[in-house]
C-alpha cells in the first residue's frame, strides 16, 4: 500500500479526511491516500481528536500511539502509528489492507 510506510518510529499512514460525514468510515484508497469520514467538523481540533480516535479503535492501539505528523489544519494528513515492534507494525499493515478491501 502507498499511503502506509515503514519507518523506525513505527509506520506513517498519509490520509485525507472527510468532515461532516454522515458516519465515521474507512472509504478506501483514493490515489496514494488513505481516505476516512468523520462525523466531526473541521474546527477547534475536534475532526483530528476524532480522527486518533477512531483510527486508535479501529486499529486496536492506544490514542497515545497515534501522532499526526503534518497536515493538522488541512485534510490530507501524515500520521505515525507508534511501535518499533516488527510483529506490531505488520499486524497494524494488515488491518489497515483488511479495512480497505
Amino acid at each position: 500500500m502507498d499511503c502506509v510506510r515503514e519507518i523506525d518510529q513505527g509506520l506513517t499512514v498519509s490520509l485525507t479526511v472527510q468532515p461532516r460525514a454522515s458516519k465515521n468510515s474507512i472509504a478506501g484508497v483514493q490515489g496514494d491516500l488513505l481516505k476516512i469520514r468523520l462525523t466531526a467538523p473541521p474546527v477547534e481540533g475536534a475532526a483530528n481528536k476524532m480522527c486518533i480516535e477512531f483510527l486508535a479503535k479501529s486499529l486496536g492501539v492506544t490514542k497515545s500511539s497515534i501522532e499526526i505528523l503534518s497536515g493538522h489544519t488541512g485534510r490530507k494528513k501524515r500520521i505515525l502509528l507508534k511501535t518499533t515492534d516488527k510483529t506490531e507494525k505488520q499486524r497494524l499493515i494488515e488491518k489497515i489492507r483488511s479495512m480497505v478491501s
